[in-house]
């Protein structure tokens, strides 16, 4: 009991350790932002607070705990969405698999990227004319690869788990980077009824290492336009905390669940456009409910990016993300549905998320 609650609090400290020794560290803000996107339509309908509530193969990304409560043997997720009318695509591919009825292993592609983006940087040839055979086309990508591992503990209802990452990024042939990371998530739950759970993103900080290959004629366009030759270096991804929690209402004795969760996202890279700032941390709160019939159908909302934007009057007005979702579960396939950025109050222009997941509960079970 006592080595796990010293285990317990070495990993939630270890980011603020970690902050700490890295003050004079030229970390960029909103580095490897694509990986706080989200997955799964389940999330997003609930404005990405599902931290404590998270029991299925999207748990590798949400809160790795959460995967030794997945009930099936064997869970696969996918989800496609786009951005800014099509320019952008984002797609998810999650696998869960139960060892035995304490321990679950899982694994996460993530894809974020832009094709066929025009090369125009040759454009006008040696003799300064124009010539549009001289455009060329490339894609500007970034992956990530999540291997997790989670356990219930000999406490009941209490499980821990970790995520390490592989964090690939390339734009064209001109830059790529490689990185590593990991994820720490905790999860208590108390009598089926109130779940408390904390996760940390990038624990040790993420590293990745950039690499440029940048020909003459390309730096010197970096030159001509007042952009300073990007050089070989590394970029730090430092640590965030999220705290949640959720409390589960039973309905009478007809299958109605009420499930509405809170979750906090503190950041340790400076001041965000949040509602708690300072300027070493930033403190985001998202919260979200989801109302369930029998596990088969399940209605969700749920509120976002809660933000002060300043008028030009110099008044300020409180604006936020709402979502809404739906989903539907039958013989093991659900398929959820995500209506996110209502009324366009976010710099995000997406609107319709789906995500499907199958669950097969007898794949490897052995005789």
């Amino acid at each position: 009991m006592k080595k796990q609650v010293v285990l317990l609090g070495c990993i939630f400290l270890l980011p603020w350790l970690i902050l700490g020794q890295e003050e004079g560290t030229n970390a960029p803000k909103y580095s490897n932002e694509f990986l706080q996107i989200g997955v799964g339509a389940r999330a997003l309908g609930m404005g990405n607070s599902l931290v404590a509530g998270v029991n299925d193969v999207t748990a590798a990304y949400w809160n790795p705990a959460g995967l030794a409560h997945v009930t099936n043997d064997l869970d696969i997720g996918l989800m496609h969405s786009e951005y800014f009318a099509g320019i952008a695509k984002y797609d998810y591919l999650g696998i869960a698999h139960s060892i035995d009825d304490q321990s679950t292993v899982g694994f996460a592609a993530i894809r974020f990227g832009v094709d066929d983006i025009p090369n125009t940087t040759q454009l006008i040839d040696n003799e300064g004319r124009i010539d549009y055979d001289r455009i060329t086309l490339f894609t500007a990508a970034d992956y990530a690869f999540l291997f997790s591992y989670a356990r219930k503990l000999p406490i009941e209802g209490m499980s821990l788990g970790g995520t390490a990452k592989i964090v690939h990024r390339r734009a064209g042939d001109f830059a790529r980077s490689w990185g590593f990371g990991i994820d720490a998530g905790f999860m208590y739950q108390h009598k089926n009824k109130w779940i408390f759970a904390a996760m940390a993103r990038d624990v040790t900080s993420t590293f990745n290492a950039w690499i440029f290959n940048l020909d003459a004629p390309m730096q010197e366009v970096f030159l001509e336009t007042g952009n300073e030759i990007p050089e070989n270096g590394l970029e730090l991804t430092l640590p965030r905390l999220i705290l949640a929690a959720r409390r589960n209402f039973n309905i009478g004795e007809k299958g109605i669940k009420v499930s509405p969760e809170i979750n906090t996202s503190i950041t340790t890279d400076g001041r965000r456009n949040t509602l708690i700032k300072s300027g070493v941390v930033s403190i985001d709160p998202m919260m979200g409910v989801e109302i369930g019939y029998k596990n088969i159908v399940a209605l969700r909302t749920g509120i976002n990016n809660l933000q002060y934007l300043k008028n030009f009057d110099d008044t300020r007005d409180l604006v936020f993300q709402p979502n809404i979702g739906l989903g539907v579960t039958l013989k093991g396939v659900t398929l959820d549905y995500a209506f996110t950025n209502i009324g366009n109050q976010s710099e995000a222009l997406f609107s319709h998320v789906i995500s499907l997941k199958f669950g097969f509960e007898e794949a490897f079970k052995k005789e």
